[in-house]
């Protein structure tokens, strides 16, 4: 039995965009947002950066090396005992926990910067993971978002194709898909973040030498979007949206309390 029309047209994709998915990670546009949130600081002064979803610690290695001689403190939250370990090694302060169900072992205002970088699209409970970034991120602190990018050029040509877009296969760990739109009508909601800059990585099927200047030029068309969000001074916690709407889903709002009898 041959190909069918999806296979053959993935096919012929990935062929041509072999090489270039580094650039799906963002970690040029990352860094140069970090740096100048370092920049920004007080000179000396501690800066507290949290990792969602920190794998075995790339980003936040490529941070250190790409901030010599800044004062980092480097946390990441990751769920994959082998990827904990790794982390660890790099020196880096893993939590193993899954940020779908458990609270950030952190008080509240911790951190300066927190980044999640191509995790969020796994997850259904985004309210409560971004309720949980809300309350450990201080005031003012920045939120660095990267998702893939629903609306890109190539995931255009394949709904035209009724084939099923790259970024949310059926058959695939990814279980949420996101537009620049509609991320930011998200992040945006009630008032905890304010959203600041929106850049692009990558822009299938094209080399690196082209993929990069049509990322920057054409976000809203390339393969990952990465969103730079401030926490702003509202009180309360993003889980607060679900109460201000109402959606036919049972969102997880934090572990319930025992009720117990006197």
């Amino acid at each position: 039995m041959g190909l069918s029309l999806s296979s053959r047209v993935k096919e012929a994709l990935y062929r041509g965009v072999y090489g270039t998915t580094p650039l799906n990670y963002g970690r040029e546009q990352i860094l140069s947002w970090i740096q100048r949130e370092v920049a920004s600081a007080p000179e000396g002064a501690l800066v507290r950066v949290l990792d969602l979803g920190a794998g075995k610690g790339a980003d936040l290695r490529n941070i250190r090396e790409g901030c010599p001689g800044a004062n980092l403190e480097l946390h990441g939250v990751e769920c994959h005992p082998e990827s904990v370990e790794a982390a660890r090694g790099s020196g880096i302060a893993v939590h193993e926990m899954d940020i779908e169900r458990d609270a950030i072992p952190a008080s509240d205002g911790t951190f300066d910067i927190v980044l999640a970088n191509q995790v969020i699209e796994h997850t259904k409970e985004i309210f409560w993971i971004f309720s949980e970034i809300s309350r450990v991120l201080r005031p003012g602190g920045a939120c660095i978002v990267g998702i893939p990018n629903l609306a890109a050029l190539h995931n255009r040509i394949l709904l035209l194709l009724g084939v099923q877009p790259t970024c949310i296969e059926i058959l695939s760990a990814h279980v949420r898909g996101f537009t620049r739109s509609g991320f930011r009508e998200f992040a945006t909601s009630d008032g905890y973040f304010l959203m600041e800059e929106v850049r692009g990585g990558n822009f299938y099927p094209f080399p690196p030498s082209v993929a990069r200047p049509m990322a920057r030029v054409f976000p809203g068309f390339s393969v990952c979007l990465f969103f730079l969000l401030r926490r702003t001074g509202k009180k309360g916690n993003f889980l607060q949206v679900l109460d201000t709407r109402y959606f036919e889903t049972p969102y997880y709002r934090g572990a319930k309390r025992k009720t117990v009898d006197p």
